[in-house]
């Protein structure tokens, strides 16, 4: 069996302290850039691998942060997750990636794990569900939490997502501005912060015109293309049907607008449809999407900051940090105009 090269070994090689080969392979700012190259590569070479776990019991943090989500599939976390990884990566710390389908038993068990892995944080888009005793725990086992997208009632830390109120409002405000009268709204629960705050926004915008709320014009569901197809023969159904829909998400507005093609209306010249998120795809979407931009990626970039703050001795502070959304105006709703 070959022997196992340590750090003395890549010490001696080059002539400096075992000390100094540490630091440098932790990218300590100490050691000089070139004597830090020099040192890696030597590392390489020789083929040594950095104990974590060593390292670990040393300093008291793993350099492991775990981020736990709905479903990466969905282009929203994506996004999220993209900038997340930039912040993280810039402080060398390595995540760890779970999906848990809204299934708190799968969060839990990932939780579980990552205060047996000795994790430094997490950043978790909380399951349906998911009681604040749930956060507490994690916090009084020294694992400080970030919520992203969704937040939890009485959890004691900081939550970062888009206004969501305020987006929907600007969405429907706009089919209103069109002429329209007879909005509907797909997609969406009121079992997530998220879903009530845009159903929140969806009624007010009415409110606001002086629009009646019709319950039967309300279809809700998960934030897929599958749900907004499906959800287009619960709406050709209905009596006096709406003349525009503002959709939970982007997912749910394309999946909508596949079904109403499928049914012989044109998306943006029969029906006007808005989604949400402003994901890649709805830009180049047939017809291109009106929807509102969520700031994902300062979503990300913000929750991952203060998660380093925490772990540099910030303190827990339970508040929603809102990022204002933006309007994207597109063909969805050019092409359809009341008066």
């Amino acid at each position: 069996m070959a022997q196992k090269v340590k750090l003395s070994t890549i010490a001696e090689a080059l002539g400096l302290s075992t000390a100094t080969v540490s630091l440098a392979l932790r990218d300590s700012p100490l050691v000089a850039e070139a004597t830090r190259e020099r040192i890696k590569e030597e590392a390489r070479n020789s083929g040594y691998i950095y104990n974590r776990r060593a390292a670990s019991l040393r300093t008291s943090r793993s350099g492991i942060i775990g981020v736990c989500v709905s479903d990466i599939m969905n282009p929203f976390f994506g996004e999220i997750l993209k900038a997340i990884e930039n912040e993280l990566d810039r402080h060398r710390q390595t995540f760890v990636l779970c999906n848990h389908y809204d299934q708190l038993s799968k969060q839990r068990a990932f939780v579980d794990t990552m205060l047996q892995l000795g994790a430094d944080g997490l950043l978790m888009s909380p399951a349906i569900g998911t009681p604040a005793t749930d956060i507490h725990l994690a916090e009084q086992n020294d694992l400080p939490v970030i919520l992203i997208a969704r937040t939890v009632d009485g959890c004691g830390v900081t939550s970062f997502r888009g206004d969501d109120s305020y987006g929907m409002r600007l969405a429907v405000e706009h089919l209103i501005a069109r002429g329209h009268r007879r909005i509907g709204m797909i997609g969406g629960t009121d079992l997530t912060s998220t879903g009530r705050e845009r159903e929140r926004g969806y009624r007010q915008a009415l409110a606001d015109a002086g629009i009646e709320y019709r319950p039967e014009w309300r279809i809700p569901g998960p934030r897929s293309r599958h749900s907004g197809f499906d959800a287009v023969s619960t709406f050709l159904k209905l009596r006096d049907r709406p003349e525009a829909v503002a959709c939970f998400s982007d997912l749910v507005a394309l999946g909508f607008m596949y079904g109403l093609a499928r049914e012989g209306l044109r998306p943006g010249v029969d029906i006007a449809v808005t989604g949400y998120d402003d994901i890649d795809e709805a830009a180049i979407a047939m017809p291109s999407l009106t929807t509102v931009a969520n700031g994902q990626s300062e979503v990300g970039r913000r929750a991952a900051d203060a998660l380093l703050a925490r772990l540099n001795g910030a303190a827990a502070v339970e508040s929603v940090e809102l990022i204002t959304p933006q309007l994207k105006i597109r063909q969805s709703t050019e092409g359809v105009e009341r008066h």
